[in-house]
Order: structure tokens, then sequence, then C-alpha cells
């Protein structure tokens, strides 16, 4: 399998043919034009960084989700080049709106055609900032409290839990915060000496988290082990 197709070295998923099948049977031939293009023009731009972006049925998944939910108003906490983002917004009816974060809009600009050929970019407001700020100034210039549907975070792991208590005040009962990368690359499970230096640091702020969203008793709490694991989160009170 390619290096722009599963990205078998980021998923919990390890084998080859088993992920060969899904993704030839059920994922490449469901995958949108313009995400399958901006996928591709993202390994192109970001030979090794493009695993940034969601697999191909994590995004069939959130697609589903966000239709299911008939979720209208979302956040994005990280967009890189913005397959996630394209797919939200593929998702999200005509009138949906998209609040999307990042401090890299050179990233962001990569993906920019190819929202726009899928004629999506009037959903999406793009905040070059990092997200506290904008989070915080939601709630305290834009009352924005309980107001959204649904947030995806995929940002800097180490804020994880501080973006949870925020979230949870902007996404409304009965809403879905969803929380990238929480099995990291399947190292949550392995003991501290075996895991790579490079891994160590985000793997301890994920365990925190992890530990956190079992017992917190605000949530309805499913982890799926799809990609690098996502965790799902859907506000109870």
């Amino acid at each position: 399998m390619s290096e722009s197709e599963a990205k078998p070295e980021r998923r919990i998923l390890k084998n080859p043919a088993l992920l060969k099948y899904i993704f030839e049977t059920s994922c490449f031939p469901r995958e949108h034009e313009q995400l399958k293009q901006l996928r591709e023009a993202t390994v192109e731009k970001y030979p090794f960084w493009s695993l940034m972006n969601v697999p191909v049925d994590e995004s069939l998944l959130l697609s589903m989700l966000l239709k299911v939910m008939n979720a209208k108003k979302t956040l994005e906490l990280g967009v890189f080049t913005g397959y996630s983002l394209l797919t939200t917004a593929l998702a999200l009816p005509a009138d949906g709106k998209i609040t999307a974060i990042d401090v890299d809009k050179e990233a962001y600009e990569v993906g920019l055609p190819f929202i726009q050929k899928a004629g999506v970019e009037n959903k999406i407001n793009f905040c070059q900032s990092d997200a506290f700020t904008v989070l915080n100034d939601l709630i305290t210039k834009g009352k924005e409290e309980g107001s959204f549907d649904f947030a995806f975070v995929d940002a800097d792991k180490d804020s994880y839990m501080e973006y949870h208590k925020l979230l949870m005040k902007l996404v409304k009962v009965g809403g879905i915060i969803a929380y990238d990368n929480t099995l990291w690359f399947g190292t949550v499970a392995e003991p501290e000496e075996n895991v790579e230096n490079f891994a160590k640091e985000s793997r301890k702020h994920l365990l925190e988290l992890n530990s956190f969203l079992a017992a917190d008793d605000r949530v309805e709490l499913a982890v799926v082990s799809i990609g690098d694991g996502l965790t799902l989160c859907r506000r109870l009170s």
C-alpha cells in the first residue's frame, strides 16, 4: 500500500493485507474526488507529515457521524492541509458553519484549492490563531456557550486536557467532542521503557486525558480503534 493511502505506520491496525482490503473495498471507492486530490497533494508537499491528516476510513466515519447527528455548527482544532475539514464541510448542510483554527495558514492554503473546487469554502471560517484565544473569545465575547454540535480536535496533544475544559462549555448537551490520536501509535498500552523517545511526551499527556475521560461522568464515551485512535465524547451535562 502506497504512502498516499492507508499510512499503516500511524495506525493501530497493523495487518497490511487487511488494511488493503478495507481501503480498496470500502474506502477509496467512496472517497470524494476533491478529498482524494487533497490527500495526494498533501503527500507531494509534505511526504512525511502527510500522516497528520486523518485516513480515509476515519474520514468516512466522521462524515456519517455528522450526518446522523444533523450537525450544522462545528469546531475544528488543528487543520493542517484540511482533509478532515473538507470531510466535515462536505457532510454539513448548505447552511452549515465550521470554525477552523490553526496557527499554520500555509498548510491550510495547500488544501484550500480543493475546498474551493468542492464548493464548500463558504462554510468555513478559518482562524489563524492559537486555539485558546479563539475558544476563549467565543465564550467571553461571542457568547457561544452551548451552541456547537460537534468539535474535532487534532492539535497539540499536551493541550487536550485544557481544550476539553473549554469545549465542554462550547459544545451543547447532546453534542460530540472527538479527540484524534488518543492511542498514539499504540504506545498508550506499552511500558514506558519500550516507547521511542519521540512518542514519550505526547503519550504522557494522552494517558492523562484517557484516564480523565474514562472517569468523566459528564460525557458518554467511546474509544474507536481506527486510524491512530479516535475518542468520541457525547456531552451529557
